[in-house]
């Protein structure tokens, strides 16, 4: 019977025949042919394990490491590693310009033998990674247009500020946000047997809702739903709505969508200063914003409810979900518990 290719084997069993393809020709005089045979080997196999017991007798017929001999496998120093991490954690490829997005072992690898003309293998390249405790994550998104000493200063600055004239005030902090859900979004995942992807069947015709709210970390939730985009008569409505029947001055914190800067807005806004006052965070930093993490959660929950076959089912649904939120206080509360919006807790 033919083995094939025994390199496949463990080191045990390939010593094990060679060991006994050399019996059968030293001791009991068969023929290369008959030995190969008799372990299932090729006869150019056999030749080559009785060339090398002919030189070096039973040692030649044991188990060796497998892989690069010591010393083959070039290495980075102590102070290389260094140089590799601070670049990896404080740098992007694209700003080192290199071809590549993100940080892969094949970028890592290139990095490697630009700075220091040392080839690594992919693999071994992965072994460095794991033990520097580097692990594949899903990267956050970051536009080109942040300004790092704008957050730094909201961070630092400005919102403690509005935190202290808040309780000064009596004033209620509330973050404000809008999303919209589309018919043609997935979320979540399906159980199927192994190897057979589920299939979804939804309608081929696309339709959205939109939604505003707000929210605050003691777990108070406030929304409306409408249809099409955001303007600012539809701005200007939700801020009526919001200010009705409130008890307590409104600090609503928004983010620079153009609406919010609005002529008209802001002439309502001066006009209203008594119930409430408008606050805005530094642009192109959504992540910021305590209400993103509730589009989120929004968002996951109304896609998994029954297939929407029409736009007022949609809306329904997105309806149902926000209602059923605002009696889950403490679901609200965990959202401040998010590392990038703990500040607003």
């Amino acid at each position: 019977m033919q083995l094939g290719d025994t390199r496949k084997l463990s080191q045990d069993t390939q010593e094990a025949l060679r060991k006994r393809a050399i019996k059968l020709v030293v001791v009991d005089q068969k023929s290369v042919r008959e030995a190969a045979r008799a372990v299932g080997v090729l006869r150019t196999s056999v030749y080559r394990w009785l060339a090398a017991y002919r030189v070096n007798g039973e040692v030649g017929l044991t188990k060796k490491l497998r892989g690069r001999r010591l010393g083959d496998q070039p290495k980075l120093s102590a102070l290389q590693c260094k140089f590799i991490q601070r670049f990896i954690t404080d740098k992007s490829p694209e700003q080192l310009k290199m071809p590549f997005a993100l940080w892969t072992r094949q970028s890592v690898q290139h990095l490697i033998e630009h700075c220091f003309g040392i080839n690594l293998a992919e693999s071994t390249v992965g072994a460095y990674l794991r033990a520097w405790g580097y692990t594949a994550q899903k990267p956050l998104k970051r536009f080109y247009e942040r300004r790092p000493q704008q957050i730094e200063k909201w961070l630092n600055e400005e919102y403690p500020v509005i935190a202290a004239r808040a309780k000064a005030e009596n004033a209620e902090i509330q973050w404000g946000d809008e999303a919209g859900l589309c018919s043609t979004c997935q979320v979540g995942k399906s159980y199927a047997p192994a190897g057979k992807t589920p299939v979804l069947t939804q309608k081929g015709k696309r339709f959205s809702v939109s939604m505003i709210s707000t929210m605050t970390n003691q777990g108070a939730l406030r929304f409306m739903v409408y249809e099409g985009g955001m303007n600012i008569a539809i701005f200007l409505r939700f801020l009526r709505r919001l200010i009705k029947g409130q008890d307590r001055k409104i600090f609503l914190i928004l983010d620079n969508l153009k609406v919010h800067h609005g002529k008209k807005v802001q002439s309502w806004a001066n006009k209203h200063k008594d119930p409430v006052e408008l606050f805005f965070l530094p642009p192109y930093a959504p992540e910021y914003n305590p209400d993103e993490y509730l589009n989120n959660t929004v968002k996951g929950r109304t896609h998994r409810q029954k297939m929407s076959r029409n736009q007022k089912e949609l809306s329904d649904h997105l309806r149902s979900t926000l209602a059923r939120l605002q009696k889950e206080p403490e679901t609200i509360r965990n959202l401040f518990r998010v590392p990038a919006v703990r500040y607003a807790a």
